[in-house]
């Protein structure tokens, strides 16, 4: 193998950085607003569209494994990674604009192009994502860059995550001056021209410097059997699928958190002795006063509440990631990942206990949740990156790809199984959407949901840490052997 550790600049951090940017600019849409895009903007059966939401993220899943053998085994002067981000970097941005379009087909007509059309980007994403993941473990062999690296890559998925779960909105309603469809369109033309670019960013300022030796051949048979004799890669499998249940959980249940159980008059108070409702209304008198459109913030208090309560949120999940660097260099990855899982999960739990006039309480708690898991965020995927080496170091055979990809696959299962858990949980505690004030039965199950149920996964991945032998000291060892090995 070539190099070895190397020191990586800000230009190519920020580089790499900037495709998870892009990246997340659709995938945080589609995990957030998908199923809300196909059944109130594109009138498509809520059924059918749960259908098409959940069959199509399985088989991009599972296509995962297949693109992550295809890039371990692509060949070329750009390296074995780079080149998907090149080669995907348009048509991720074409699929993803038609993804989010309504032309005037039949009900029948509507299906098939949402089928197709969502299909086709999940494998698109695929191709591009599984190999920009892959490439933050050939960019450097040394560990300590590899932690720099993912705080840099988190601190743009956060900034993703905030502009579509706390503007997007706003800003659909502004675009489409009222139209929700042709606000969607207007956006995701915007998301697609701005991600293409990022991506392209991304290929011409990063590259790749662990390589495997020319004579090392491997078959797929021999991949497999590296990844099921491979502890660490089974645990960070696990947990990976553990830590997607709880997000996708708690976050599809928190809007009826906010809807269904804390006080109307009490947000609406909220909101207005923090200054927010002011602030909106001095923002609209600004722009209005210069001839422009008003912000078009959500009126109703819990709604505005919720995406205030996830801008906090993600807000301290920034801050927290500038820690993480620091902190594992220190003590390790593993360690510090393991606590800061856990303190999250403490902040988690407490939601339950709550009464709903406590409105400043949860937006505390938020926050202090939001800085102790930010803390692991870049973590999990520099410990994929450490098990590749891992890999290498056991078996004397680098299979980088494959091993993100079953990590994707895993991240891909979680949202599925806690996407589905929300609907299975509403319905097990007689949720009735047509109801004014629900039942004390579903009110219980909404707040078990967002606490105690989302943070068993949680806990079990902070168990299941004890299996995962590379700790600080093992980290150190594994760099140092591999360096001699590969100069």
């Amino acid at each position: 193998m070539n190099t070895t550790s190397h020191k990586l600049s800000v230009t190519e951090k920020i580089g790499y950085a900037l495709g998870d940017l892009s990246a997340n600019l659709i995938f945080q849409t589609l995990m957030t607003f998908l199923a809300f895009f196909y059944t109130d903007v594109y009138k498509i059966p809520a059924g059918i569209a749960a259908s098409i939401i959940f069959f199509g993220g399985i088989f991009g899943a599972c296509f995962n494994i297949v693109m992550g053998m295809i890039a371990d085994r692509t060949n070329t002067r750009w390296g074995k990674f780079r080149p998907w981000i090149l080669w995907t970097a348009i048509p991720f941005g074409v699929i993803s604009l038609l993804a989010f379009s309504t032309p005037d087909f039949s009900e029948n007509g509507k299906v098939i192009y949402a089928l197709v059309t969502y299909v086709s980007l999940v494998i698109i994403y695929s191709a591009s994502n599984l190999p920009y993941s892959a490439l933050s473990g050939v960019l450097t062999g040394d560990m300590a860059e590899r932690n720099s690296l993912s705080s840099y890559r988190f601190v743009a998925v956060m900034v993703a995550q905030f502009v579509v779960q706390v503007l997007l909105l706003p800003l659909v309603l502004i675009l489409g001056e009222g139209d929700q469809a042709i606000g969607f369109k207007s956006v995701m033309t915007i998301f697609a021209v701005v991600g293409t670019i990022l991506l392209l960013i991304t290929f011409w300022t990063t590259r790749e410097r662990v390589v495997p030796a020319p004579e090392q051949k491997s078959t797929i048979a021999e991949d497999l059997s590296d990844l099921i004799k491979n502890r660490p890669w089974i645990v960070m499998l696990c947990l990976t699928i553990l830590v997607f249940v709880t997000l996708a959980l708690k976050g599809g249940m928190y809007i009826y958190y906010f809807k269904d159980y804390l006080s109307e008059p009490d947000l609406t108070a909220f909101l207005s002795n923090i200054g927010f409702n002011g602030f909106i209304d001095g923002l609209n008198q600004t722009l209005t006063g210069i001839g422009l459109t008003e912000f078009q913030w959500p009126e109703d208090s819990p709604t505005s509440a919720f995406s205030l309560f996830n801008a906090g949120g993600i807000i301290f999940m920034i801050i927290g990631i500038f820690f993480s660097k620091p902190l594992a260099d220190r003590f390790g990855k593993r360690d510090v990942f393991g606590i800061g899982l856990f303190l999250s999960t403490v902040f988690i739990i407490l939601f339950y206990f709550y009464p709903p006039h406590s409105i400043g309480l949860v937006f505390i708690t938020q926050i202090l949740h939001g800085f102790f898991y930010g803390i692991t965020i870049p973590l999990l995927w520099a410990m994929i990156a450490d098990v590749a080496d891992y890999s290498e170091w056991k078996n004397n055979r680098r299979a980088t790809a494959i091993i993100f990809s079953a990590m994707i696959f895993g991240l891909k299962v979680g949202l599925s199984i806690g996407g589905a858990l929300v609907a299975s949980l509403l319905a097990y505690f007689n949720y009735d959407a047509e109801l004014v004030t629900q039942s004390s039965g579903a009110i219980n199950g909404i707040k078990l949901s967002v606490s105690i149920f989302a943070a068993i996964p949680f806990l079990i991945g902070c168990a299941s840490l004890f299996f995962y032998e590379i700790d600080r000291k093992m980290e150190i060892q594994i760099e140092k052997d591999l360096i001699a090995k590969r100069s």
